[in-house]
């Protein structure tokens, strides 16, 4: 029965042979070279520090995963939240993204994030698609914003609201004040629920 965990630090090579397709030979990552395991789960203790990166597992292997982190580093900023999602080749097209993006939305939503954005390289159609069929509406396109395999590419930029604005909001808090409460639980089974509609 597959499942939507939080990522820990061991999950590292997993994510490593997930991401490296969109590393090498694609202009979807602007990163030239693939990270190993060891900097995955570099990255992975970094974000779990305060936002959540959540794994798809099915028959005990990550499949996809999904995260979030800072959006700008000013304190204006502090209520939106950048996220991405990768899945794993075999698994593309069969809703894992989406099923990870509904929990990653519940849990930014429990922990007072008010916006998520997504960058795309373009062109992207299944990206684009997931994106928007998620919410997202397209805000701009930075042109010709980084260069990689021999070419220029652009950006595009979406965004979807995630809670209600108000007066004075509080600071969104870590997730780890989220763990082990309901609002953590029903996160997670959003997504499975998504997963098996």
């Amino acid at each position: 029965m597959p499942l939507i965990r939080l990522a820990t630090p061991e999950d590292g090579d997993a994510f490593a042979e997930i991401y490296r397709p969109a590393v090498v030979g694609s202009p979807i990552s602007f990163e030239i070279e693939p990270p190993d395991g060891a900097e995955m789960a570099r990255r992975v203790t970094g974000v779990i520090a305060r936002f959540p990166w959540l794994v798809f597992e099915d028959d005990g292997l990550a499949r996809g995963y999904a995260y979030a982190g800072t959006h700008r580093a000013r304190p204006a900023y502090q209520w939106s939240a950048e996220v991405s999602a990768y899945v794993h080749e075999t698994m593309r097209r069969r809703g894992v993204a989406r099923a990870l993006y509904t929990s990653l939305f519940a849990m930014l939503r429990a922990l007072g994030y008010c916006n998520a954005y997504a960058g795309i390289t373009l062109p992207n159609a299944a990206s684009v698609g997931l994106h928007e069929s998620l919410g997202f509406r397209p805000v701009g396109v930075f042109h010709d914003v980084g260069y990689k395999l021999g070419r220029w590419h652009d950006v595009g930029w979406w965004e979807r609201p995630l809670g209600e604005r108000v007066a004075h909001p509080h600071p969104p808090r870590g997730i780890d004040d989220l763990i082990g409460t309901e609002a953590y639980d029903a996160a997670l089974a959003d997504g499975r629920r998504s997963f098996h509609a």
